[in-house]
């Protein structure tokens, strides 16, 4: 084992997580039934506006669609025991649906969704195409993709460089170090041991939030969906650096505008200097851009709202495939 890896905060975090998730779901989900009707009931004329707004761009599927279910409200269970069990989606998921009717059907896709579900599904991330209305988004595994950070350094005390720390085992990845690897602005490399045959010396040394913040620019390079660093990214002073985005999440990944919420570069990462240069020498447009990433992040924050448009979203779901007619 690399000691070097474990991240005692983290580490704490997570087991936190564990222990308040597991003392959440002993308590019977009958006390949580009408927390929509109570959230909702709290909530302002604006607020409700929000509520909705956001929740008819998660959900896109029609009246009276059809779902093959994959289980019910009453028997979603932890599935103790089982390998894959995905405990974190499992809990985000669960906190919504136990609100509802226990005989309510749904469908569910947990990890990593890069295709459009065969029926209507709660998934975490959803390709970003028009015709896309199977894919029902809800905030899953957000302890992962819902972190956000307070960044006291300003953008133009930061190095001139753009880091990039991740997991490679994609070709776009590769291709991205591949480019600009051993750039003198670019402090890049992969983190992962595997993948490595070709080239050893792609293999760095981890570096933690912290470390990135130190550059003006930060890679946010799309795995196997979405840019998990996006949302801290966006979150700080530095800058995000991408191509447009294939994928998104609850974070709503395709209403961000290019070189307004992030500097956008070529899918083949080919003007990444050039991108980089212009933001030098203009500081104060990176600096816009840092401004209006905050902006963005904002509506993000607040957990109250946050779980209405979940409810909505499920409330939705159940509503549009049939199922107020169960009693």
């Amino acid at each position: 084992m690399n000691l070097s890896y474990i991240r005692p905060g983290r580490w704490f975090s997570r087991m936190w997580l564990y222990l308040h998730s597991f003392a959440d779901y002993s308590i019977p989900a009958l006390f949580f039934r009408n927390t929509r009707k109570t959230l909702m009931a709290s909530l302002t004329d604006r607020e409700k506006a929000e509520v909705c707004r956001r929740a008819n761009y998660y959900i896109r599927i029609g009246e009276h669609s059809h779902i093959i279910p994959d289980t019910t409200v009453g028997t979603f269970k932890f599935p103790f025991g089982q390998s894959g069990k995905r405990t974190k989606y499992f809990f985000d998921l669960y906190r919504v649906v136990r609100c509802f009717n226990p005989k309510y059907s749904f469908a569910y896709r947990f990890g990593d969704v890069t295709e459009v579900p065969s029926c209507p599904a709660f998934v975490k991330s959803r390709p970003i195409t028009s015709d896309n209305t199977n894919s029902v988004v809800l905030k899953l595994n957000q302890w992962r993709h819902f972190v956000f950070v307070n960044d006291k350094q300003p953008f133009r005390t930061k190095k001139n460089m753009i880091v990039f720390r991740n997991v490679v085992r994609q070709a776009h990845r590769a291709k991205f170090l591949e480019l600009h690897f051993g750039n003198p602005l670019c402090d890049v490399g992969k983190t992962n041991d595997d993948y490595a045959e070709e080239h050893p010396e792609w293999k760095q040394d981890f570096m933690t939030m912290a470390q990135q913040l130190k550059y003006k620019f930060i890679a946010c390079i799309e795995g196997n969906d979405v840019a998990t660093n996006l949302k801290w990214v966006m979150s700080s002073n530095s800058v995000a650096v991408m191509p447009r985005p294939k994928y998104e999440t609850w974070f709503m990944e395709a209403t961000l505008i290019p070189d307004y919420h992030y500097i956008e570069i070529n899918p083949d990462y080919s003007n990444l200097i050039e991108r980089m240069q212009y933001y030098m020498e203009h500081p104060e447009a990176a600096e816009a851009i840092i401004k209006h990433a905050h902006e963005y992040i904002e509506k993000f924050r607040n957990r109250k709202i946050e779980f209405a448009i979940q409810l909505t979203v499920a409330d939705e779901y159940f509503r549009r495939t049939g199922q107020y007619k169960i009693n």
